[in-house]
Formats: C-alpha cells, structure tokens, sequence
C-alpha cells in the first residue's frame, strides 16, 4: 500500500496521455473513493458517466476549440489579469491542450450532483452545499486516481458546454456537472508544469491572523 501522502505529493495535473486501456475494475475503485467523501445532506446523491468510446468523447467535447493562438492565449492572460509568471506558464501549457487532453484520454468521467436551487443566484452559501460537495468527492477520486498509477486533469464547462453535456449524455435536468475529467496513462513526454512555491509557515494562523 502507497503511503497517503506520497499519493497527494505525487498528484498532478497531466494533459498529455498515451493510448494505454483502463479497466473498469479500477474506475470503480476510484468512484467508490469519491463516494466516501463528505456530502453536505448525507445522500451522497452523485452519479458518474464513464465514457470509453471515442466517438462520444468527440461528439462531448464538440464545443471545446482544437486550436487556440498565442494571440488568443495571451488574450485571455490579459482578460484574467494572470501576472505571475509561474501562473502564466501553467495557462500556457494548459489552454491549448484542453480538447486533446481529454480526446487523448483513456476516459473521460462526467460528475454529476443534484442541485436544488438556482447555482448561479444562490440566497445564501448554504446554498452551494452541493455544489461543495461534490468537489470533495472529486478530490477523493483525484488522489485515488493517482495511488493507481494513473493520472488526470480536469475542465470547467465554458459557455454551452454544460448544456451542450446534457444532450449528448441525457442526464436529468435537476443534476448539474462541474467539469469534465480525463483520466489516462501520462505520456513519457508529458509535461509537468511547474508549482507555484510558498512558504507554509506564512500560510497557517494560530488562533488570529
């Protein structure tokens, strides 16, 4: 058994896979890793679209350009007010990597989570309670994903891709998916971004800021 926190220093953000299988034996390992997660009603009600065949995946990703300039890229670098240069970096090697990195993949997972109210105009943050939850699920299966010897990466829906999500995989209207994620095999080549570095002791606060 992997040491804990071996698996979470190892955990990486990888957008370069290579054609190596998953088997379905360990996609439900890393489910039912998520699904022991905190959940904010005790329902845990998530569901998990797990899509193997690539002509779903492409129909899926239809809306995620293949082709992003640098004009474009540094675009949106201005438009985010991105100004570390380590930051920069890391969008450089990601925005134009997000259509093949999960065309590339092994898998592509779809989470799902009830959303009761309106996530966008919530009355209050409990509110977002579900919408929490199931990124603590997701981070479960981040590290699980990572102790089986494989990696991922993932993609908040832009614009319609979450709608356009819905009518190519036909989950219900009241669940909601908070990004798409890759899972697959990192490619000898893969490029590991570097991390932003900080000092621990300045980030903890004992008992006041």
């Amino acid at each position: 058994m992997r040491d804990f926190y071996d698996v979470v220093n190892e955990r990486r953000s990888i957008r370069d896979f290579d054609n190596t299988p998953i088997d379905d034996e360990v996609i439900e390992r890393i489910i039912s890793a998520g699904m022991k997660a905190p959940t904010n009603d005790h329902m845990r009600d998530w569901h998990f679209i797990v899509i193997k065949d690539k002509a779903t995946v492409l129909r899926l990703i239809k809306r995620i350009p293949e082709q992003v300039s640098d004009e474009e890229i540094n675009a949106i670098l201005r438009d985010w007010n991105l100004n570390d240069t380590c930051q920069q970096n890391a969008y450089k090697d990601a925005i134009p990597k997000q259509h093949k990195m999960l065309a590339d993949a092994a898998c592509v997972i779809i989470p799902l989570f009830r959303q009761k109210t309106n996530i966008m105009h919530p009355q209050n943050l409990s509110h977002l309670n579900g919408f929490a939850s199931i990124w603590c699920c997701l981070e479960n299966m981040f590290l699980a994903i990572t102790a089986e010897g494989y990696a991922s990466v993932l993609r908040i829906p832009l614009g319609d891709e979450g709608e356009w999500a819905r009518k190519v995989l036909n989950f219900p209207e009241d669940y909601l998916m908070p990004c798409f994620v890759a899972v697959g095999k990192p490619d000898a080549n893969a490029v590991l971004v570097e991390q932003k570095e900080y000092s621990l002791a300045e980030r903890i606060h004992k008992n006041v800021w």
